[in-house]
């Protein structure tokens, strides 16, 4: 991973209403904390790396562009990839599919769904507590996404396995338009409230969930975010990273 490289050649900077959905379509997201980990995970920057669309979910990455590059852009968070597809799924009367999270918020998310997008026909599945899951977790996993046919796939297993897991599994899994979208679940489920659109205007969206969860987000705000601003530093001074 290069951040030099994935700033001018692979983060998307258009609407999102240019999204190339026609074909199959791969979305990932990348934030300072996911970029840091993928210079110690081969598997996840190749999943980054390789994905169709790379949206910049995260305040540093809109930075980078403009230190780095002169690139004025805009942050696209999960959630907003989340909102745009289920608006689009609404007006085709498409199928959408959750995979992750627990039964309980599945049920909440297809309870608000039918709620606010009534075009819409839901299925999900809420896989194994897993670090790593087996052939057979997959093999069920591929079954009751392949089985069902949907047009949109939201994953929401954390940052990395998600990603990972689409990368490794992108052949068998037959869906248009697949999205890596992590806490988007617990947001839309209504488990966490997301950030005001105050904070998120002036790009500190991280700082009030940080205030809720901080043991959670310790690693990614006080270790990720330093080793991502010394990047940039170091790309822009000596032409390479440091990470």
């Amino acid at each position: 991973m290069n951040l030099k490289k994935i700033i001018t050649s692979k983060i998307y900077t258009s609407d999102l209403s240019s999204l190339p959905l026609e074909e199959k379509c791969i979305i990932c997201t990348i934030n300072p904390h996911s970029y840091c980990e993928s210079k110690k995970d081969e598997v996840f920057a190749q999943a980054l790396l390789s994905c169709d669309v790379l949206l910049p979910d995260g305040s540093g990455i809109v930075m980078a562009a403009k230190v780095l590059e002169a690139k004025v852009i805009k942050k696209i968070a999960g959630a907003d990839i989340h909102d745009y597809l289920l608006e689009q799924a609404n007006i085709k009367g498409q199928k959408v599919f959750y995979l992750g999270a627990s039964d309980e918020t599945l049920k909440l998310i297809d309870n608000n769904i039918k709620k606010q997008f009534v075009n819409i026909e839901v299925g999900y599945f809420s896989p194994p507590y897993k670090s790593v899951f087996s052939k057979d977790d997959t093999l069920e996993m591929l079954e009751k996404i392949n089985s069902f046919k949907p047009d949109v796939l939201f994953v929401g297993m954390t940052a990395p396995k998600q990603e990972k897991w689409v990368y490794l599994n992108q052949s068998e899994i037959r869906v248009k338009t697949l999205v890596s979208i992590g806490a988007v679940f617990d947001f839309y489920a209504g488990n966490i409230k997301r950030s005001n659109p105050f904070w998120i205007k002036i790009g500190l969206e991280w700082l009030p969930r940080l205030i809720k969860e901080p043991k959670r987000l310790f690693y990614r705000n006080f270790v990720s975010t330093p080793k991502f601003i010394f990047e940039i530093i170091s790309f822009k001074l000596l032409g390479r990273g440091f990470l």
